[in-house]
């Protein structure tokens, strides 16, 4: 566990190394003609940034009482993104450019080593640096454009838009709930749940929320939309169970009448966590969230089904734990034994949290199902969506990430998440509650 904190602080201390001091190459050429005391002034700002950044790490990695405190984390997570992914657009603004010059600098060095017989293209060489010297002493002193001011100032001013988008998704983007209506046509359908109203939610992510009033306001408009019944798709707190003690009894005021059905999550097990007091303590943390679950009134389903019944109609509902395909998600997903024993049904929904299952499993192996929720993407909290242009990062690690799609005669839906993680904000793809209405063909 050490060893892991101490890699973190490494990495952290490269990163910002790196980019904090090409940066400050682009300040330093822009402020050259300042005075002494604003180059200090400046200075001091500029660094005591990375430093305090530092301090505030490894009093997170070696104080629990900072671990501890949720709200202020997140934010500080915020503001590091911020910060350095404002800095990362100007860093790799300057060092392209930077790389382009010096190929073009060194394809000139090697024309002239193999040129040095040719007196005719020494001689234009001559001619031209003297052109531009004759050009940079007949020119006024405010005219004269420096080449390396201005790059500096174009790097920087490139570093401008993302801290602008970024603060803005923060204060704006992380509460402002969008309803999205989906109306879903399914030919088999029993007719006794035509016009059946789901509503889905996913990814809470409770132990990143800062604002409890405004998580409020997004319980109240999930009330406001009276489903039938409710599907929550995993990760309701980043880590550990105790991130929901303050918002458990507003999620218990979600109710539909023919019931609340949830799942798991890759967050949800614990599995991120490097310092739990012994693997005991980690099963009891597991276990609390289970009972969570039941307190708060909702269904957990874990490699379960149930059946709906209307009018001696029924559909059939499976949720599955978190099956995931990348990295450290875990695959506890069984399909097969969720489906053990499940009396036939004309329709069947799924609730797996990670569409990589969708992708994998269930697309090519298990064609009975109609359609597949789920969620985990987030939509990577930042992108575009307008009209008919969409577009996030998260397109190019997952195929379905974001919204409804159709694989042959199946569908999947990806909800885009009620919370957040890592960055405490959202740009462009926003926080999303799914109301579905099933009609038949």
């Amino acid at each position: 566990m050490l060893a892991y904190k101490f890699k973190v602080i490494f990495y952290f201390l490269l990163f910002a190394l790196i980019v904090d001091s090409y940066v400050w190459q682009a300040v330093k050429t822009i402020i050259k003609r300042k005075s002494k005391l604003t180059k200090t002034i400046i200075a001091i700002i500029y660094w005591s940034i990375p430093i305090l950044s530092f301090i505030i790490i490894c009093l997170v990695m070696f104080n629990d009482t900072f671990a501890m405190m949720r709200a202020g984390r997140s934010l500080f997570q915020g503001f590091l993104m911020v910060i350095y992914g404002s800095k990362l657009i100007s860093f790799l603004f300057l060092i392209v450019d930077d790389i382009k010059r010096f190929f073009i600098w060194t394809y000139h060095r090697i024309v002239r080593l193999f040129s040095r017989g040719n007196s005719k293209i020494i001689a234009e060489d001559i001619e031209e640096e003297r052109e531009e010297e004759l050009e940079e002493a007949i020119l006024p002193s405010d005219q004269k454009i420096n080449r390396s001011e201005f790059l500096a100032k174009a790097g920087l001013i490139a570093g401008v838009a993302p801290l602008v988008f970024l603060t803005r998704g923060i204060y704006s983007g992380a509460y402002n709930y969008q309803v999205r209506r989906l109306d879903l046509v399914l030919p088999n359908l029993p007719e006794a749940f035509d016009g059946l109203k789901i509503l889905q939610i996913s990814d809470v992510h409770s132990g990143s929320f800062t604002d409890k009033d405004a998580v409020y306001r997004g319980i109240q408009l999930i009330k406001e939309q009276k489903a039938h019944v409710t599907f929550f798709t995993g990760d309701i707190v980043n880590n550990r169970t105790e991130e929901l003690n303050d918002y458990m009894d507003m999620f218990s005021e979600i109710k539909s009448p023919m019931g609340v059905y949830s799942t798991l999550g890759n967050h949800d097990y614990g599995d991120y966590v490097n310092n739990w007091r012994s693997p005991e303590h980690k099963k009891k943390n597991f276990d609390d969230l289970v009972a969570a679950h039941k307190n708060m009134g909702w269904n957990l389903l874990r490699n379960e089904h149930v059946l709906l019944e209307k009018e001696n109609k029924r559909i059939g509902i499976i949720g599955v734990e978190n099956w995931g395909d990348r990295g450290r998600f875990q695959k506890f997903g069984d399909i097969d034994l969720a489906k053990k024993g499940m009396p036939d049904a004309p329709v069947k929904l799924l609730l797996s949290h990670d569409p990589s299952h969708f992708d994998k499993i269930i697309s090519k192996q298990h064609k009975d199902i109609d359609i597949t929720f789920s969620g985990h993407t987030h939509g990577f909290q930042f992108g575009v969506e307008f009209g008919n242009i969409k577009w996030s990062p998260s397109q190019y690690l997952y195929p379905h990430w974001a919204d409804l799609y159709k694989v042959d005669k199946q569908m999947i839906y990806v909800n885009r998440g009620f919370g957040f993680i890592g960055y405490p904000g959202r740009v462009g793809i926003l926080p999303e509650i799914t109301v579905f209405t099933l009609f038949r063909a």
